[in-house]
């Protein structure tokens, strides 16, 4: 079963429990995973890959994660708590992602295969290893790891 199958399991099992919270989230990958499959139609019906998937689920969880801080420093405990419980239930659609310490292995790796010496090469770095762990480590761990790295 894939991913937005069982997205759509977990949406049928929702409304059988009456689960509002979790039906209400569940409705919104759905429409998100649609809209994704309408713009990426060519001529004919358009069926998104696991993948695709994934990458719709982290930017939800990526907006979930921006809301919560800034819920977190507005004093708004209730409304973070909200998004807090609604990043938890994409997050069981998520792929397992990569510790901070295996996105530094991967990171020291890399920088040794292109010679990356200073600030100056981040670019050409983090080019190469979003390309190599999208989808299995958050943008912002591998950004980070890579200025420790690098400078």
């Amino acid at each position: 079963m894939n991913i937005k199958e069982s997205i759509l399991e977990e949406l049928k099992s929702a409304m059988k429990q009456k689960d509002t919270d979790r039906l209400r989230v569940l409705r919104s990958l759905k429409a998100k995973i649609l809209e994704k499959e309408i713009s990426e139609r060519k001529g004919g019906e358009s069926e998104l890959s696991d993948d695709q998937v994934v990458q719709v689920l982290m930017k939800a969880a990526k907006q979930r994660k921006e809301s919560i801080e800034q819920f977190d420093d507005g004093g708004r405990a209730d409304l973070a708590d909200k998004e807090r419980a609604e990043l938890n239930i994409i997050e069981e659609f998520l792929p397992q992602m990569m510790s901070r310490e295996e996105v530094r292995a991967e990171v020291k790796k890399e920088i040794e295969n292109l010679g990356a010496t200073s600030m100056a090469d981040m670019g050409k770095v983090m080019g190469v290893m979003m390309g190599k762990l999208k989808g299995k480590a958050d943008g912002s761990v591998v950004s980070s790891v890579v200025k420790d790295e690098l400078s």
